[in-house]
């Protein structure tokens, strides 16, 4: 028997989704991230929210197709800074507390999110 994916063990598209729609709001709200999503209609919002749930239903193993860009072409000139990115992996972890996320799939979300940070933060 083959070790099951990454979007497996998180529970798949739901459970995927739902932690992703908690974490928006708590970035959305945040008076240093707040700037990124000011000024946005709320249809693009909701791209932005379902394409965030495709990318990481796809690079956690799951059967979804990401169409949108790679990351760094989609975060390229919003000056996300080391501040930035300290800022979101504390609502993101707030997030997986929140889940009661176990410690091994913990450590692998974390993992995994740190691995796009090259790619995203600028300044």
């Amino acid at each position: 028997m083959s070790e099951q994916t990454l979007y497996a063990r998180l529970g798949g598209y739901d459970a995927i989704a739902a932690v992703c729609s908690e974490l928006l709001p708590r970035l959305q709200n945040d008076s240093l991230l707040g700037r990124f999503w000011a000024h946005r209609g709320e249809d693009g919002l909701a791209r932005e929210a379902q394409l965030l749930v495709d990318f990481l239903c796809a690079q956690s193993g799951g059967p979804m197709v990401y169409t949108g860009r790679d990351m760094k072409l989609s975060h390229v000139g919003m000056r996300i800074s080391d501040a930035d990115w300290a800022a979101f992996i504390r609502h993101l972890e707030a997030t997986l507390d929140k889940f009661s996320l176990p410690d091994a799939e913990r450590r692998d979300v974390l993992a995994f999110i740190d691995s796009t940070r090259a790619e995203i933060v600028e300044v």
